[in-house]
């Protein structure tokens, strides 16, 4: 069995490199039958096209067929109009997800710039600054489905009488007169602690890109200002925020869009339960279990109708910075 899957993983690669031989090699020859111009104008395409191809096949296609499914009934044999967006959005489920996403919109980006950029500010200011940093960067190489795992059990909740095998229970039942708290359960709790579970396994990625950042600020700027007088808060507020502010677009963007698609830490944490549902989930339920094309059509449709200004954005701002 192992031997046959070797062997098809082998040929699959010699299949795909014969072939990407063969139209660069084809493909060359063709074009130098044409005039130079015309040459020159399409010698691009030609390593363009099997990458757009592939874009349009993987993304465009499923893109343009979900909002066709949309109009549709759950078979998808009658067209039935703006009915299965009316349907969603006038039930209390998908009304209680979109608050959800709405917060998550505003509470992720808003933490994971915060969060990353006070650690990658003091992270500058100490030895072991690379220690810090190292913690707070492993939980990018972990899963979104583990790390919803290794959340639940420090959620986990016993009743006051009981010993505390959760992590977050455990340290809070340490102050004198505090009682655990049923984090996922709780309605009042669990759209927040889920949020900080993905905080940590975003925040990295934000420290990371501000790092970045704050080491491409001249050095000359700081000393200047220290010259003039300007204490660290003043030096942070005055000169080195307002470097950062392209990085903190795009750090916020990024994580809008991550927020906006939040589906596995909510799926193997709650399910959706408690009311925990976003967007995402809704959407996975009408596919998967009610069967709905129509629904769970429309349901993407509003999320990919919410991230492309996002990313229209965040384009835009990459290109005024290289304008720059």
């Amino acid at each position: 069995m192992i031997a046959d899957r070797i062997s098809l993983v082998v040929i699959a690669v010699v299949v795909t490199l014969v072939v990407a031989f063969g139209y660069l090699r084809l493909g060359d020859r063709a074009l130098a039958l044409l005039p130079l111009a015309w040459n020159r104008r399409l010698l691009p395409w030609l390593f363009v096209a099997p990458a757009a191809a592939m874009l349009g096949l993987t993304l465009v296609f499923p893109a343009i067929l979900t909002v066709v499914f949309s109009f549709f009934d759950a078979e998808g044999s009658a067209f039935v109009g703006f009915a299965n967006y009316s349907e969603t959005l006038s039930d209390s489920v998908t009304q209680i997800a979109l608050r959800n996403t709405v917060m998550w919109v505003l509470l992720l980006p808003a933490l994971a710039v915060l969060v990353g950029l006070t650690i990658a500010v003091l992270a500058e200011r100490v030895a072991y600054g690379g220690l810090v940093k190292a913690a707070l960067f492993l939980p990018i190489a972990i899963s979104a489905v583990a790390a919803g795992v290794i959340w639940t059990f420090m959620y986990d909740y016993q009743p006051p009488i009981a010993e505390q095998t959760g992590t977050v229970n455990a340290l809070i039942t340490l102050i004198p007169g505090t009682d655990p708290v049923a984090w996922i359960i709780n309605e009042a709790t669990n759209n927040y602690a889920l949020i900080a579970a993905t905080l940590w396994t975003q925040a990295g990625f934000a420290m990371v890109i501000f790092a970045a950042a704050l080491r491409s600020i001249p050095e000359e700027l700081h000393e200047a200002a220290r010259l003039d007088g300007a204490s660290e808060w003043k030096l942070f507020r005055h000169v080195t925020f307002p470097a950062l502010v392209p990085t903190v677009v795009v750090v916020a963007t990024t994580m809008t869009v991550i927020a906006l698609k939040a589906f596995d830490i909510v799926y193997v944490m709650t399910n959706g339960s408690y009311g925990t549902d976003v967007l995402s989930t809704v959407m996975y339920r009408e596919l998967f279990t009610a069967k709905d094309n129509g629904v769970a059509g429309a349901v993407a449709t509003i999320l990919m109708v919410a991230v492309i200004p996002i990313m229209i954005f965040n384009v835009r701002q990459f290109r005024r910075g290289k304008e720059s």
